[in-house]
């Protein structure tokens, strides 16, 4: 076996990571996991870490799942691999359809597999734009994003995301994607007098006025994320999706919901659009749906774009290799029926949920945090110099990453998004284990605090 300076000397050698100053990396060595249980992680030299973030926002059903390993072992000994072209189909893609079908919103009767969720966005964009090619309408080009969105890193998926590193690495967004502001009051410091739920319709307004700017009838979709994850989670106010889906439903454009890191519990509902009161036309989905054991990802496919693409559409040329992959179909049918037995959403519903958001009210009382958001099992807590005043810290600090530095040094994975720190744990986490988490997660605010007032970085 292999010493842990031999690996990171290996992987600094070979291994190019995603989202990474790979000089930084090789300098600093890369955290070598081994294995893994329940909740928790193991490194290379034996330290047991709480992965509060579900590996990345996708191990929902927890490590170490039985049935999912078996289903893996199971369709690898009887069908490792066959597409699903030239009028093909294997039965755990057909069976995992099914499965879909019943757990999402009734106007989802269809799927479409992809590998990832960056592929399934991909899918988005030719799928909107053939709707409406077949409607005879195809100047309906144009599909409207948020700032700080995510919806993946590849070309189509870089560009609905709105993430400004992201788009000034390749020339991005390409043509046909417009960005509107994010409903992130924090951000956006609500004016004096304007409660939540009123920033919340001003938020979606912003969505009416691009809409009227560009011209309704060159617009094909909107597309957001319920909580949007990997901005900072994000929680809109509870007025901002209905009405969004209000101005939708006036301009007659198709609203589509990533569900990438929102569905399979997350929220406390099967998907995100559940939670906050939308009804879309397309959901995107990926991680939580095999809790990440397999890559898969997709399109729900609501009956109003699947009929015209059925009944008017010919061949729809689109396709990947691995959209219905045996193995991964059939892993994600035994994680549905996984969470089901286990009663997962309903337990996040009811009891983790609001437990958890307990637990972060409290922590919204220490002298960093200025805000605290929970939705489900995602939370945020926002970092400040000065929580009455709301005082952020100087850019050029990473006061983030300051905590992040601590927590992983104290056997925590929490991410930093700037100044924001979240978490999302697995949707198996207990109650005595969340407890556990935020005591790890106040030792690392303290410690964080400490770095502070030493360094005289507190206003």
């Amino acid at each position: 076996m292999r010493t842990t300076a031999q690996w990171q000397a290996a992987d600094a050698a070979h291994f190019l990571h995603p989202f990474t100053d790979h000089g930084a990396l090789a300098r600093q060595g890369a955290r070598i996991i081994t294995r893994a249980d329940g909740i928790y992680l193991w490194d290379s030299d034996g330290r047991r870490i709480l992965d509060a973030m579900s590996g990345l926002w996708c191990v929902n059903a927890g490590y170490g799942q039985r049935a999912l390993i078996d289903a893996a072992a199971k369709q690898l000994a009887e069908l490792p691999f066959y597409n699903a072209f030239f009028q093909t189909a294997t039965p755990p893609a057909i069976e995992l359809a099914e499965l879909l079908a019943e757990v999402s919103p009734p106007q989802f009767q269809h799927v479409f597999f992809t590998g990832s969720g960056s592929e399934g966005n991909d899918t988005v964009l030719r799928m909107v734009r053939r709707y409406w090619q077949l409607l005879g309408q195809p100047q309906r080009q144009v599909v409207i994003s948020r700032i700080n969105a995510y919806h993946g890193s590849t070309i189509a998926g870089a560009s609905l995301g709105g993430m400004s590193a992201m788009h000034a690495q390749g020339g991005l967004p390409i043509p046909g994607i417009v960005h509107i502001e994010q409903p992130h009051g924090w951000l956006h410091g609500r004016p004096a007098g304007l409660d939540r739920e009123a920033f919340g319709l001003q938020a979606a307004a912003w969505l009416e006025h691009k809409i009227v700017e560009l011209g309704a009838d060159r617009v094909a979709a909107f597309i957001g994320e319920p909580v949007q994850g990997a901005g900072g989670v994000i929680v809109p106010p509870a007025s901002y999706w209905p009405e969004v889906q209000r101005i939708c439903d006036r301009h007659g454009i198709l609203l589509v919901s990533d569900e990438v890191i929102c569905g399979f519990g997350r929220t406390g509902r099967w998907f995100g659009c559940e939670t906050m009161g939308a009804r879309p036309d397309l959901m995107t989905f990926a991680k939580g749906v095999t809790s990440g054991y397999v890559p898969l990802g997709g399109v729900l496919v609501g009956e109003r774009v699947a009929r015209v693409l059925i009944e008017r559409g010919g061949e729809f040329a689109h396709g990947y290799t691995y959209s219905g992959h045996p193995v991964a179909c059939a892993v994600g049918a035994a994680n549905i029926r996984l969470l089901r037995e286990l009663g997962v959403v309903e337990r996040v519903h009811a009891d983790l949920g609001p437990y958890l958001a307990e637990q972060f009210a409290a922590l919204a009382a220490h002298p960093l945090v200025g805000e605290a958001q929970i939705c489900g099992l995602m939370g945020a807590l926002q970092l400040v110099r000065d929580p009455a005043s709301g005082a952020p810290f100087p850019a050029e600090l990473e006061f983030g990453m300051v905590c992040r530095s601590h927590c992983f040094a104290n056997g925590l994975v929490m991410r930093a998004v700037g100044d924001r720190m979240i978490v999302a744990p697995p949707l198996v986490i207990t109650r005595a284990q969340i407890d556990e988490m935020v005591a790890l997660i106040r030792r690392c605010l303290d410690l964080s605090l400490d770095d502070a007032r030493r360094n005289r970085w507190l206003g």
